[in-house]
């Protein structure tokens, strides 16, 4: 039996990553959508006077944080619309419904909760009608900006 030598990768390449860190690794789309992010939120702020950030960092970072929660909030809502597409009787059909509502409405007061728990005072986004209006316009901006692009067509 032949014995094989271990295999080393070449000077100058990287090693190969575990799945946990390659899903981690950001997207060109991902940058996209936090320029954006910092574009809308920033100009939220300056007309919507509930809608408040002490500096540019923060709100950068504010959009870092938006931008990590509403993608677990699309992949939350995503599996719910597969689950009540699916149903086959009414009762699971209103759960999933019911599900769904609660994922859609409860999302605002998660990410109003994360940006309290985040950064206190220095940053506010209003209340739920004005963080309602902000997710819809990061949504809609996202979705514009990536159509304009061509990039990341899988927009939920």
């Amino acid at each position: 039996m032949q014995e094989t030598e271990p295999t080393t990768p070449p000077p100058g390449s990287r090693p190969e990553r575990g799945p946990l860190l390659r899903s981690l690794r950001a997207r060109p789309e991902d940058v996209v959508d936090v320029f954006v992010y910092v574009v809308v939120l920033n100009l939220t702020i300056e007309y919507l006077p509930a809608v408040l950030s002490e500096s540019f960092t923060l709100s950068l970072l504010t959009a870092v944080l938006l931008k990590v929660a509403l993608e677990v909030v699309l992949i939350v809502k995503k599996q719910v619309v597969t689950r009540f597409q699916a149903a086959t009787s009414v009762r699971v059909k209103v759960t999933a419904g019911l599900l769904l509502w609660l994922t859609v409405a409860g999302s605002k007061f998660v990410v109003l909760g994360l940006v309290n728990l985040v950064f206190g005072d220095a940053v506010s986004l209003g209340g739920f009608v004005s963080v309602t209006l902000l997710v819809v316009a990061l949504l809609a901006s996202r979705s514009a900006v990536r159509r304009l692009l061509g990039v990341g067509q899988d927009l939920s």
